[in-house]
């Protein structure tokens, strides 16, 4: 079976809280793990998106209209729908698998959807990977 689920490929969450938003695989585990035991992977994604920017916008409503609200989280295969998409966002340094493990690291979870939030804001402020942050409907 070709393997498509990827680190960098743009996924589309379909459960759950973050259902419809789109994220972006950190690491994958095809074979699970001793406490998952099937296939899954860790994924950030954005929880808010931005707000249409227009010309006549002052600098400031610009800043705050171009504010993303990111989350990570660990999603099962069967609750994703691959897209054709992928964003060059290294991420891996940020989001690691003891991040949002069960050891109650709520703290380092909290700073790595900072860190998160603060790479997808430098993304969207290039104009690159501009599908990722549009909602699906509006």
């Amino acid at each position: 079976m070709v393997k498509f689920l990827k680190p960098n490929k743009a996924v589309i969450l379909l459960q759950g809280r973050f259902a419809g938003r789109k994220a972006v695989i950190v690491r994958n585990f095809d074979d699970g793990t001793r406490d998952r035991g099937y296939g899954h992977c860790l994924v950030a994604g954005v929880s808010k998106y931005p707000k249409k920017v227009i010309r006549k916008d002052s600098a400031k409503k610009t800043a705050k209209k171009s504010r993303v609200k990111a989350f990570v989280k660990v999603v099962n295969y069967s609750h994703l729908m691959p897209t054709r998409y992928n964003l060059d966002i290294d991420l891996k340094d940020v989001v690691t698998g003891d991040v949002v493990g069960s050891g109650g690291g709520g703290d380092r979870k909290v700073a790595a959807c900072k860190e998160v939030k603060k790479r997808f804001e430098e993304r969207f402020k290039t104009g690159k990977n501009r599908w990722f942050f549009t909602k699906l409907r509006f």
